[in-house]
């Protein structure tokens, strides 16, 4: 019997562990981690909250400058507009308020992702230039679910689980009036792009670029942070350009042009 009759044989007895190897990728992808996320949010958000009382907005994704930003969640009540960040992780989860980026453990093996506060940033001032509400009518929330443990403290509004109930419930001082909550529902419908693959795929492309140009982005040395090019203007080196921190004078940090 040649091999390809033993291969066939095998593959017909083993048939069916093809759509479990599927279904066993397709619970491991980033997608999916991040639908099911979505989907927890979505869930408690409908049942923990007071549905006459807070309008959950999903997957806004709006324009932003040049491109999109993407939104998981949005809830809107009188006691504010909360933008909900949520991530699926698993492990110990290192990170601090001000820190660019945050550390996810996994037994020995560890690996860097952006800081979601500062991600969240990005779509709330996004909403704020949107519905020219003031900052104080916003609030970041930052939702992890999955096995994952803070090893370090982290600020209120970075929960685990049905943690951003209670943060969001925490707030019970009325910041906009009832009018205004309707009137924000209904800008931040008019203003998102389709809720279509379409609409997903260009915001991926647009996210890939920032990144892209963030990879090709000369770091300092000392402190981490972006680097501009300058140029010597005056002594012996005058019109010698180099690299400088964007941080500048708080650190010093200089690298040479190649």
């Amino acid at each position: 019997m040649d091999i390809a009759s033993i291969f066939s044989q095998a593959l017909g007895q083993l048939w069916y562990l093809i759509p479990l190897v599927i279904i066993g990728l397709l619970f491991k992808s980033p997608r999916f981690k991040g639908w099911m996320g979505e989907f927890i949010v979505n869930v408690s958000a409908k049942y923990l909250l007071d549905q006459d009382r807070y309008r959950l907005i999903k997957n806004v994704t709006l324009p932003s400058g040049d491109g999109t930003t993407q939104i998981d969640h949005v809830i809107v009540s009188v006691y504010g507009v909360f933008v909900v960040e949520t991530k699926n992780m698993k492990g110990w989860i290192f990170g601090g308020q001000h820190q660019k980026q945050w550390t996810q453990k996994i037994f020995k093996h560890s690996s860097k992702f952006q800081n979601p506060l500062h991600q969240n940033y990005k779509h709330v001032k996004a909403l704020e230039q949107l519905l020219a509400l003031e900052e104080r009518q916003l609030h970041s929330v930052v939702v992890f679910v999955g096995d994952c443990t803070f090893k370090t403290p982290m600020p209120d509004n970075v929960t685990r689980g049905f943690g951003y109930v209670r943060y969001i419930k925490s707030k019970t001082d009325p910041v906009i009036s009832e009018a205004q909550v309707n009137e924000v529902v209904q800008q931040i419908e008019s203003e998102r792009y389709p809720r279509t693959f379409s609409t997903h795929r260009q915001h991926v492309k647009h996210v890939k670029k920032i990144i892209e140009a963030k990879e090709a982005a000369v770091v300092c040395p000392k402190c981490g942070s972006e680097m501009v090019q300058r140029e010597v203007r005056k002594g012996a080196r005058q019109g010698v350009k180099f690299w400088g921190c964007s941080k500048f004078p708080g650190c010093r940090g200089v690298v040479n042009v190649i």
